[in-house]
């Protein structure tokens, strides 16, 4: 038996609709500068501090333990949400004690000058908020039709976007201040996460039937069989090769504009962050129009697909010029195609959902992020492998991640179930 808490039509009805679709919006786009201003800028910088010749793998290593952490943590929590049962509702829990606690934890991070007492700190953070991103984005499945979706993935989508560059921007310019920098971000995130749940009350789930449980059915019940449910298997496998591409890129920008480009290190952190705001204002402008024209031609896979040919044609740039300029269009155009990306992806992984155990969309919706995840492990990883092979070269990080980002046109076009 699943809890109908999908938000009828209505005035006032309607409005809490908006109310809640904004504050996912918000919430999505603090978790998001977190990351970006986080990944993309603070830790690379400390990493650095900490040991300049060792910078790059310990950045890799750092991607990659942290990673494995996230991969497993957010389909196991997005399962127990499914199965929690408070006056508070399944969701809401979750996103506010694991916001506080995430919150506490990257605190902690910005005082630490050893990089395994960094790590460990960092470990604890990422397990708190991918604690939290699964419930979050449950909501969605959990309290909107899908013939609504486009548009609030939208709306959605384009809070993420603006956040992985409002925090890149944040995190640049306050780079020299790292204190200042990380109790920003943790205390954003811990008291919007903590209003969310107080301004969108999610239906009580007390009395709601309980499921039964066993470890061995828990577990298994994380393997969904590619043959059964093609759909799935095939959105997973093009939300993963554009992630692998993605990051493979962001995770490394920030050595790119010193070792590739030349710039030096004052000069890189600023450069990061205008190059970020430009790409704000493009991918804002991407993700709203994707959505709404998503909904209106009820279409999806094309949109996913373009973003992604886009994303590879921002990839070609920096390769062809190795300098600022390569960089501004880099910059441009890869908020145009991640910016649709992110609107009409989680639109579109809301409606692959195996029809099989009501209940489960929060567990379902947990494994289609370690899409996200994984490549996060590896993509650093290879980036690092190339870098030594390349003797140093950028341009197969590129030439790699344009292969990725393309290849994934190709995994959404076989989905059947979405137009």
């Amino acid at each position: 038996m699943t809890m109908d808490t999908t938000l009828p039509v209505g005035g006032a009805e309607n409005a809490r609709r908006v109310r809640l679709q904004l504050s996912l919006a918000i919430n999505f786009f603090l978790l998001m500068a977190l990351y970006s201003g986080v990944l993309g800028v603070l830790l690379p910088n400390q990493i650095a501090a900490l040991n300049p010749a060792q910078k790059a793998n310990n950045l890799a290593l750092m991607f990659a333990i942290t990673s494995v952490f996230s991969t497993l943590t957010t389909p196991i929590a997005g399962a127990l949400s499914d199965r929690t049962r408070t006056r508070w509702g399944r969701r809401s829990p979750w996103i506010a004690i694991a916001s506080l606690i995430g919150s506490l934890c990257l605190f902690g991070v910005s005082w630490q000058t050893s990089f395994w007492s960094l790590m460990v700190l960092w470990v604890m953070a990422t397990v708190a908020f991918n604690s939290m991103q699964p419930a979050m984005t449950t909501v969605i499945a959990d309290r909107f039709p899908p013939e609504t979706r486009g548009v609030v993935s939208g709306v959605v989508g384009a809070g993420m976007t603006a956040g992985l560059t409002a925090g890149t921007v944040v995190a640049g310019y306050l780079a020299g201040a790292r204190v200042l920098a990380y109790s920003l971000f943790a205390v954003a995130i811990a008291v919007s996460c903590l209003a969310f749940v107080l301004i969108n009350r999610e239906p009580s789930s007390a009395d709601a039937p309980a499921r039964s449980f066993s470890w061995k059915g828990f577990f298994s019940s994380f393997w969904i069989s590619p043959k059964d449910h093609p759909d799935f298997a095939w959105a997973f496998a093009g939300r993963f090769a554009v992630y692998m591409g993605y990051q493979a890129v962001a995770a490394y920008l920030l050595y790119i504009l010193r070792d590739y480009i030349g710039l030096s290190d004052a000069n890189s952190n600023l450069a990061i962050a205008n190059m970020a705001i430009l790409t704000l204002v493009c991918l804002i402008v991407s993700s709203l129009a994707s959505g709404f024209l998503s909904d209106r031609l009820q279409r999806r896979k094309p949109f996913v697909i373009a973003s992604s040919l886009i994303m590879g044609c921002a990839m070609v740039a920096p390769l062809v010029m190795p300098n600022m300029t390569g960089m501004w269009i880099y910059a441009g155009v890869i908020g145009v195609g991640y910016g649709m990306f992110m609107s009409i992806d989680m639109a579109l992984m809301t409606q692959v959902l195996p029809q099989t155990t009501a209940g489960d969309e929060g567990k379902d919706l947990g494994v289609l992020t370690t899409a996200v995840n994984i490549p996060q492990i590896i993509s650093p990883v290879m980036a690092a492998v190339l870098l030594n092979v390349f003797d140093g070269n950028y341009a197969a990080i590129f030439i790699a991640a344009i292969i990725f980002v393309f290849s994934s046109a190709l995994c959404v076009a076989p989905i059947r179930a979405v137009r």
